[in-house]
């Protein structure tokens, strides 16, 4: 218990010393190397929607490489796209250069459209939903399957137009679910928290382009070119800044958050020895901070009881729009939460993180380890 402990509060102690940096190109958001594969939505023959005017193929674009140019200023994040340029990539190959990558994460970027004047930002995992609007919009993005040579030999029938077709797709990245909703979760969270956009949410959908890929994979709803301001603003230069600056966040958000044990571990390699073990604290507890272990999530409501989670207790459930989220723990002190942690990991449960909530809202755990300890 004490050299976990030891373990724990150099980690913290380290964590402390660098947390006045805030996601600069001189602090790496990780150590080991973090393979992102960018995907701007349509392009070539396939232009998008083309709300009032406007080409959803370019501003994709515009944003997706905005966001590669800053991610690249990082040592070891690798950059992958699956276009450069006004190309035509078929769905299928924009998963196979993601896989061949071995990615850590996909990121498709693309604009709405609606036939009214919807606006706001949702961000979608691959996923079962049987709402119609949810639907609608992937039969939308799906469509472009009919551009592709030999479409009914790829996708073995699919028909983008049956939502049997749809629910057909299974949950088939169903291990790479958790990592996905985080991931979405805080690119949302930059959208709303930090631009003021609407939030429409986080949203499952039956994406042949997510469906491809196997890593931690979104597509990301910008805003509607449809809509008579969103649509002006996304073309803009200052739109397009906007959009990548958030989505780059998120993304450097979700590697801090994945790479905390990495993290940890060097830390203990460098300053082992250098803390009195009789000094060590008991605990580490944050002012206003809940901290839990998030083990899964997904559309389907499970009970909560042990038989369900691998022989864990104190399981809770909590409903975030259309998707059941399951903890384990609830407390302030940063070292219980890191135990919990482990115990969760030693259960089964190896792609389980820590989240935190301030004023039941959650919060990245980077901020939450910055705020005032009581």
């Amino acid at each position: 218990m004490r050299t976990n402990l030891l373990n724990l509060f150099v980690f913290t102690s380290l964590f402390f010393i660098t947390s006045t940096v805030t996601f600069s190109a001189e602090i790496p958001p990780n150590l080991d190397e973090f393979v992102v594969v960018l995907d701007a939505g349509h392009g070539g023959k396939d232009p998008g929607n083309m709300g009032n005017g406007f080409k959803e193929k370019d501003i994709a674009l515009s944003i997706i490489l905005k966001i590669g140019a800053e991610l690249e200023k990082y040592k070891n994040i690798k950059v992958v796209y699956t276009r450069k340029s006004d190309v035509f990539v078929e769905l299928f190959e924009r998963g196979r250069i993601a896989n061949e990558a071995n990615a850590d994460l996909f990121v498709s970027v693309h604009c709405n459209s609606h036939n009214s004047q919807a606006s706001g930002t949702e961000t979608f995992v691959l996923g079962l939903n049987r709402n119609e609007t949810n639907f609608e919009v992937a039969k939308k993005e799906n469509s472009v399957i009919y551009l592709e040579d030999n479409y009914e030999v790829t996708y073995a029938g699919y028909d983008p137009n049956s939502p049997e077709s749809t629910i057909g797709l299974t949950i088939m990245q169903e291990e790479y679910l958790d990592q996905s909703i985080l991931l979405a979760d805080l690119v949302q969270k930059e959208f709303t928290n930090t631009l003021k956009r609407k939030n429409r949410g986080v949203k499952q959908m039956g994406l042949i382009v997510l469906h491809q890929t196997y890593m931690p994979s979104v597509l990301v709803e910008t805003g509607f070119l449809t809509n008579n301001q969103e649509g002006p603003y996304l073309n803009s230069s200052k739109g397009k800044d906007d959009m990548a600056r958030a989505i780059t966040n998120a993304i450097l958000n979700y590697s801090k958050t994945i790479n905390l044990n990495t993290l940890e571990q060097v830390a203990v390699s460098q300053l082992k020895g250098t803390v009195d073990e009789g000094v060590l604290p008991e605990s580490q507890v944050f002012k206003d901070v809940l901290f839990r272990v998030q083990l899964a999530a997904g559309s389907k409501k499970l009970d909560t009881k042990p038989y369900n989670f691998k022989g864990m207790k104190n399981v809770s459930r909590e409903k975030e729009g259309k998707l059941y989220k399951y903890y384990y723990g609830a407390t302030s002190d940063y070292l219980k939460i890191q135990r919990m942690h482990s115990e969760a990991v030693k259960s089964g449960y190896t792609d389980s993180y820590i989240v935190a909530f301030k004023n039941e809202e959650k919060i990245t755990l980077n901020d939450a380890l910055k705020s005032k300890l009581k």
